[in-house]
């Protein structure tokens, strides 16, 4: 039996938690597995989309932390404050936390106060709060123009702000009410989903042509004016609104920016198949790191990744420090559904890795697809439970 190791993990989402009981599964009861989280709860951000619409409450869509003591793994509630990664240790409020192995899943730091007056005027559908009293605002707004807006090009979960017009719209519709608003999308980004390549664009922007809403890409947001709702753009265009629905840009959270962790792109630079850092028994896995792919852009955000990462990662400490089994690598093959209104939704995935450019490919939507993602929203928040 190897001597007894302590696992620190960091982070409460997806990849962190998938990490963690993975590592239960596949260590000892004498090795240590930490999880620490600022939060007390897990949401599934997945979900949140259907929340901003009224599809589920806050707490159909979150799970304690503490849930999985019963499980094995220790959980500490508190703000990383500060991570060294040349002795693995971690500082928190009450104290410091030092481990043989550390994995960073702190995910992406939401930053609307990059545009002045976004988070006055609109609510961020990124976070539980900002989902939840979107939905409120919904059922307040009886006509006017709504717009859903992308604050930087470059964000987690690609789809989801398209996604979010699409419940919109199908909300107001099922309203009878879909006639008196407007629903637009205003995106940083020249297409949708661009990293998937240009045919899964294509067909996102068709999925919006169908419902009538309007989609406006390269239109980088510069300032908002919360009392009139109105938004500047840099291109010079100004839009007034009835109600704003934006997602932040993102940013490495400040214990990874403090700690010398993030690279040039502002996120932690790991080995793309093993997810390993430059620092000895120290990975990053999820939103908070950047892996470039072949095109000149990195692999997209998205909690598919992060829960594949999860894996690779797990297996290759249980095999560091057991002997056991074999080491594993990360393909970069992930897969996402679109959610479109009416119990439909797409599907697309492949290989991110491919070269010169991803191999993606999205299915004919339907219903089946939309029961996918509500099979992969219960199966989560079941096991968390």
């Amino acid at each position: 039996m190897a001597d007894s190791k302590t696992i620190l993990i960091l982070g409460g989402g997806v990849g962190g938690i998938a990490t963690a009981r993975a590592l239960r599964r596949r260590l000892p009861p004498t090795h240590r597995i930490v999880l620490i989280d600022r939060e007390r709860d897990h949401v599934f951000a997945p979900s949140l989309i259907w929340l901003m619409v009224g599809r589920r409450t806050p707490a159909a869509i979150t799970r304690p932390l503490v849930s999985l003591v019963r499980r094995g793994i220790e959980v500490r509630l508190g703000a990383v404050e500060r991570v060294d990664p040349e002795r693995r240790s971690v500082t928190l409020a009450d104290g410091t936390l030092t481990g043989d192995y550390l994995v960073v899943a702190l995910g992406a730091e939401l930053f609307p106060e990059s545009v002045p007056g976004l988070a006055e005027a609109g609510r961020n559908f990124y976070a539980l709060g900002g989902a939840e009293a979107l939905w409120a605002d919904v059922q307040r707004v009886r006509e006017g123009r709504i717009v859903v807006l992308t604050a930087a090009p470059a964000y987690k979960c690609p789809a989801a702000p398209y996604e979010a017009a699409m419940l919109i719209d199908a909300w107001y519709r099922k309203e009878g009410r879909r006639d008196a608003v407007s629903i637009e999308v205003y995106a940083a980004e020249p297409a949708p989903m661009g990293v998937a390549g240009p045919n899964v664009s294509s067909a996102v922007v068709q999925m919006l042509a169908a419902k009538n809403i309007p989609y406006h890409p390269n239109h980088q947001i510069t300032s908002v004016d919360p009392p009139g709702k109105r938004l500047t753009f840099a291109n010079g265009v100004v839009v007034d609104c009835d109600l704003l629905a934006y997602v932040p840009a993102h940013r490495a959270p400040a214990a990874i920016r403090d700690s010398g962790m993030a690279g040039e792109s502002g996120w932690v630079s790991v080995d793309r198949h093993t997810l390993e850092t430059r620092w000895p028994n120290v990975f990053a896995i999820g939103d908070v790191v950047s892996i470039p792919l072949a095109l000149g852009k990195p692999l997209p955000k998205a909690g598919v990744f992060a829960n594949r990462q999860a894996s690779v990662v797990a297996e290759n400490i249980a095999h560091a420090i057991t002997g056991e089994g074999q080491r594993a690598r990360f393909d970069g093959h992930g897969a996402c559904f679109i959610e479109m209104g009416d119990g439909k939704a797409g599907f697309g995935g492949g290989d991110f890795y491919a070269e010169p450019t991803p191999a993606v490919t999205l299915r004919t939507p339907g219903r089946r697809w939309h029961l996918g993602k509500v099979w992969v929203e219960k199966s989560w928040l079941f096991l968390k439970s």
